[in-house]
């Protein structure tokens, strides 16, 4: 936070580019979501399909209020996540320096060979290991699970990556929300 953070800062900068915190998500139709009551002494009992299916969510966002991201149904890997490099590559005309987590599939040979081709367009850097909570697209993962509805249930996949993607879609037109995420305590060093 004292040293590589404001190096990456000042070289984005130098470099007329921008800064992205990018990170990907798992949701699984069976997980908890939120809370319900019952009368006392009796349990409620919230329906659901019984049937386990999930989709995976990578986004990226920036202090500006941008958010970019992408909904799949694949397992995240390396080809992923160069995939979401060539989308995130196209909604820009500077170079982005994304910081992201120690992931496997972001340290893999093939992105750092997609990367390699393209270093005039995108610039990876890494958080320290086991310190997710420096990254402040975390928080866009735990408001996507809070805001997933609690009393509708996905019936099946393809229910579930339009809600996710319904998610997406209303915090791209709220900047000031995509803002928010950087004012939690341990990510507000990227505002100083």
């Amino acid at each position: 936070m004292e040293e590589t953070w404001p190096a990456i800062r000042a070289k984005a900068k130098a470099e007329g580019g921008e800064v992205l915190f990018a990170d990907q998500v798992g949701i699984r139709s069976d997980q908890l979501t939120g809370r319900t009551w019952g009368a006392k002494g009796c349990t409620p009992i919230v329906r659901r399909s019984g049937n386990r299916f999930s989709v995976n969510a990578m986004s990226a966002i920036s202090a500006k209020g941008r958010m970019h991201f992408m909904v799949f149904t694949e397992t995240f890997d390396a080809d992923m996540m160069c995939c979401f490099l060539d989308r995130l590559a196209g909604h820009f005309d500077h170079k982005v320096h994304i910081v992201v987590g120690g992931h496997s599939a972001h340290r893999s040979r093939r992105v750092r060979t997609w990367l390699a081709d393209h270093p005039d367009r995108m610039e990876l850097h890494f958080l320290p290991s086991y310190s997710p909570e420096l990254n402040p697209d975390e928080l866009v993962n735990a408001d996507l699970k809070r805001s997933l509805p609690m009393h509708s249930r996905a019936r099946d996949q393809a229910q579930l990556a339009a809600e996710t993607r319904r998610f997406f879609h209303r915090r791209q037109r709220q900047p000031h929300i995509v803002r928010g995420y950087f004012g939690g305590p341990h990510v507000r060093y990227t505002l100083e």
